[in-house]
């Protein structure tokens, strides 16, 4: 039997009704048709990554310096492309200077 691939938004659903105690497990279960275990595990992952939802300004905060880090990057790979071009033509920026 193939297995259900379930939306994000209808997890949360089922997880909040459970979290609202409006109907146990086994309800939701019947009426959703869907396996207990699935509940239990979407509840459980619910409550550890809880909090991942609200240390949203910690992860900006690794994006912005992952971009600052391969900026630098690619400023140091411009520079050696630079370097590089150069001796392949033969042509040192002293030379260039004095002409």
């Amino acid at each position: 039997m193939p297995t259900k691939n379930y939306s994000p938004k209808f997890k949360f659903q089922v997880v909040m009704e459970t979290i609202r105690g409006e109907k146990t497990v086994a309800q939701l279960s019947k009426s959703y048709h869907i396996h207990p275990a699935s509940i239990h595990r979407w509840r459980n992952e619910f409550q550890e990554k809880g909090p991942e939802i609200f240390s949203q300004d910690t992860t900006i905060k690794e994006y912005e310096k992952r971009i600052e880090d391969l900026e630098r990057l690619i400023g140091h790979k411009e520079v050696e492309i630079a370097l590089l071009k150069n001796f392949l033509t033969g042509v040192s920026p002293r030379k260039k200077n004095s002409t």
